[in-house]
């Protein structure tokens, strides 16, 4: 597996001024991108670096891509724009590449042709989901968003043609309904989830790449027979406070691969692309069930983490 991590950049978007409803609509713009903290500003982006095998980025220098909607000729077509908060609503997109078309080819990675990512932009509610695509390349999956305002909508995918990187493009998706804006969880270094716990060790540091481990338990026992989701035993997603600049890391080693055990540790290796609070989302597969544990992250100092029930037992998600 790659061990490597993609940084997604995302343009600042102001955010909304709310009443006592979050109207449908608001809050939208599928053009402008979102600047995520830990993201390059959208006026000052320099070339992505080298990638290594897999299509994901070195650990060095995070990459630059997916400063909007839009990235080398392809583009986030979002169809469904708004949902109403606490309904399960069916989200629609298609990717099309510089002629319009709908793309219908992908490359496989972690046993999917595309990941979607849904976060809130107060990072307290999150969905990892795996859409089923039609013959014509339209997407679509079921989405049940338990809060009004406003999202983001990750699509993290890899063109099947030769030359294609692997690209993730954003676009902006509202809910409506009553409106309470939350703060973002207070940094701690354990998580609690569906019943287990998992502690978060390491620190993220801005330009400098360091390692994070997480180690599961439940009822006070290590976890150890932990089962491969999408090819791995963890999948780490980290997102910026405030402009939600997206950060997908991959596990450090892989199932089957003679060295690495099926936890209790699952170990990543991070660069965050500026200083700033950040939100971590792990994913893990134990007794047949997905489950995701998120922490809140300071860069330069000791991580840590903090879990709150829209953060991780709101799933529904979709795994």
């Amino acid at each position: 597996m790659n061990t490597g991590l993609k940084i997604t950049t995302f343009a600042a978007v102001l955010a909304a001024t709310f009443g006592t409803a979050y109207g449908v609509g608001q809050g939208i713009d599928p053009v402008v991108a979102d600047s995520p903290p830990g993201h390059k500003d959208e006026h000052t982006r320099p070339a992505p670096p080298p990638e290594q095998p897999g299509g994901h980025a070195g650990h060095d220098t995070p990459p630059a891509g997916g400063l909007q909607i839009s990235e080398d000729g392809y583009t986030l077509d979002l169809q469904t724009r708004s949902v109403t908060a606490g309904q399960r609503a069916d989200l629609r997109f298609t990717v099309r590449d510089g002629s319009g078309r709908a793309v219908t080819a992908y490359q496989r990675e972690h046993d999917k042709e595309l990941h979607l990512i849904v976060a809130s932009r107060d990072l307290v509610t999150y969905r990892h989901l795996h859409p089923t695509r039609a013959a014509d390349g339209t997407w679509s999956t079921p989405v049940d968003l338990p809060r009004a305002g406003g999202y983001r909508v990750f699509a993290d995918f890899t063109p099947a043609r030769k030359d294609a990187r692997n690209l993730t493009l954003g676009a902006d998706l509202a809910a409506s309904g009553p409106y309470r804006p939350k703060e973002l969880p207070a940094p701690a270094a354990t998580a609690r989830t569906d019943g287990y716990e998992v502690k978060l060790s390491g620190a993220l540091r801005p330009g400098t790449a360091g390692e994070l481990k997480l180690k599961v338990s439940r009822a006070g026992r290590p976890v150890t027979d932990l089962q491969p989701y999408l090819g791995a035993y963890g999948h780490l997603v980290a997102l910026r406070s405030g402009d939600l600049a997206y950060l997908h890391v991959h596990p450090n080693g892989e199932p089957g691969d003679g060295k690495t055990r099926p936890g209790p540790g699952i170990s990543f290796t991070a660069t965050a692309p500026s200083a700033g609070s950040y939100r971590l989302f792990l994913d893990f597969k134990h007794d047949g069930k997905v489950h995701t544990a998120a922490f809140t992250v300071r860069t330069g100092g000791a991580a840590a983490g903090s879990g709150t029930p829209e953060g991780h037992t709101e799933d529904g998600h979709g795994h």
